[in-house]
């Protein structure tokens, strides 16, 4: 097996687990920010794990350039989002979670 398709397996995996993890930290967190948090780290880092994967099997070099662009603005778009529910909720009056 050569070694751009165990290192592909190995960020795809990676990937998935960073999806895995936002997904339950979605679940298991008491408060929106913190959700929002974990959701918005782990995916962004999830889907740039698999695009990496993605990219070492690409045939050509504008696939990669489309793969990076395609990142980058979901990079934005989760980063604006992300602004967007958490100025919502703090104009809803939501508090942080304490103890």
């Amino acid at each position: 097996m050569p070694l751009t398709d165990i290192l592909t397996i190995i960020l795809l995996t990676a990937g998935a687990l960073f999806f895995l993890a936002g997904t339950v930290g979605l679940l298991r967190f008491p408060d929106v920010y913190t959700r929002l948090h974990a959701l918005t780290k782990a995916d962004n880092l999830g889907l740039g794990l698999l695009l990496a994967g993605l990219a070492l099997q690409a045939e050509s070099w504008t696939a990669v350039a489309k793969l990076l662009l395609i990142w980058l603005l979901i990079l934005l778009a989760s980063s604006s989002v992300a602004h967007l529910v958490v100025r919502t909720a703090q104009r809803k009056g939501i508090k942080l979670w304490k103890r």
